[in-house]
């Protein structure tokens, strides 16, 4: 990853800090999300994967039922 700047930089913070916190599993409570966004459907769902950082972020989840 290239930055150019202090605003590019911040950027990318901003959007390790959301995935960090929103989206990452956390091994030391249980593996689960500190703040889950929503409820988990059916198993035969379609999956979507939300990039961040160009692709080097990604988490991967089912629409809510």
């Amino acid at each position: 990853m290239i930055l150019f700047g202090e605003a590019s930089l911040r950027r990318a913070l901003r959007a390790y800090v959301v995935h960090y916190h929103t989206e990452r599993n956390h091994q030391g409570v249980g593996n689960r999300l500190l703040a889950p966004l929503a409820k988990v459907g059916s198993t035969n769902d379609l999956v979507h994967c939300r990039e961040r950082l160009g692709g080097m972020l990604n988490y991967y989840y089912r629409e809510a039922a």
